[in-house]
């Protein structure tokens, strides 16, 4: 019988943590896989090695990359703790749990009530720090002045709508490891002297996000660790985790609005899409269950 081999094409960065016994979600991958009885070979994901894998139809995982082939998945980290998915494409809004519907009625709090309990303690202290100052909060990304085809409008236009809709101060941050060029941070400039309660840093959104109103965003994580927060999230753009979120491409500009106004299903909600929907690399059941997911996607494990 011929072995089977996993190809796990990553960056150097992460073949060198996983080498260093960190990154525990691929340590635990490879020790289910070689369980399974395939062997698993890890190289670097150049445009060779992509072409490779493609060309002799390798069953081969990528981190945050398009898989490529049809013997191709893709993981990304589902934004907090270990939680992850494996996933056919790498656009997280066509994953099937942004295609699902989101029912409250299947998250029994009763007994489900200690997961978000556990984790909000050990993610943020409990929330004994999360206060609400009356601001907005904004965390950019990248490509500024660019619409993007999973986007309403370029990021720089929703800033603006943020501030012609709303009165409160906005505090938006850019992303400390984008690139920002002339062009977008003189518009920035010329929206502050436009708008006087606008502030913009750069970094730092971690400690900003606990102590804003809501959060305003394209499809920002952070906009998931506010929902986490029992923030009010509104999205510019296709997301995986647009359910309770007002969603401009879902709503239109008005009613995605309006959810800063009024609480969600927070808690219910966290739990659903973490507990109920990825897998959790932290949980003695993660072997399995990832080899099951790998099944579900086709792959003869």
């Amino acid at each position: 019988m011929t072995e089977r081999v996993l190809h796990l094409l990553l960056s150097k960065p992460t073949i060198d943590q996983i080498e260093a016994g960190q990154r525990n979600f691929f340590r635990r991958l490879i020790i289910g896989i070689e369980d399974e009885g395939w062997h698993v070979e890890m190289a670097e994901s150049t445009p060779d090695n992509r072409r490779t894998a493609r060309d002799n139809s390798w069953y081969t995982l990528y981190h945050m990359e398009e898989p490529g082939h049809e013997n191709a998945l893709t993981c990304r980290q589902s934004y907090v703790g270990p939680f992850w998915r494996i996933e056919r494409m790498a656009e997280r809004w066509e994953w099937p749990v942004a295609k699902a519907q989101f029912d409250p009625a299947v998250v029994d709090m009763g007994k489900l009530g200690w997961f978000y309990e556990g984790w909000l303690n050990r993610l943020y202290e409990g929330g004994k720090h999360v206060s609400d100052d009356g601001f907005l909060f904004v965390p950019l990304q990248g490509k500024l002045l660019e619409q993007r085809s999973f986007q309403s409008m370029s990021p720089l236009r929703m800033l603006e709508e943020v501030l012609q809709r709303r009165s409160e101060p906005v505090v938006a941050t850019l992303h400390p490891r984008e690139t920002y060029s002339t062009a977008e941070t003189d518009a920035l400039r010329k929206l502050q002297h436009a708008y006087p309660r606008l502030t913009v840093r750069t970094g730092h959104s971690e400690k900003i996000l606990p102590h804003c109103h809501g959060v305003v965003t394209q499809n920002s994580g952070l906009g998931f660790q506010g929902l986490f927060l029992q923030k009010p999230l509104v999205l510019f753009a296709q997301s995986e985790f647009h359910h309770i979120a007002g969603s401009v491409p879902r709503d239109g500009l008005d009613e995605a609005f309006r959810h800063l106004d009024y609480e969600a299903d927070y808690q219910r909600y966290v739990t659903w899409f973490l507990h109920m929907t990825a897998l959790n690399a932290g949980r003695p059941e993660f072997e399995a269950a990832m080899a099951q997911r790998l099944r579900d996607l086709g792959w003869p494990i």
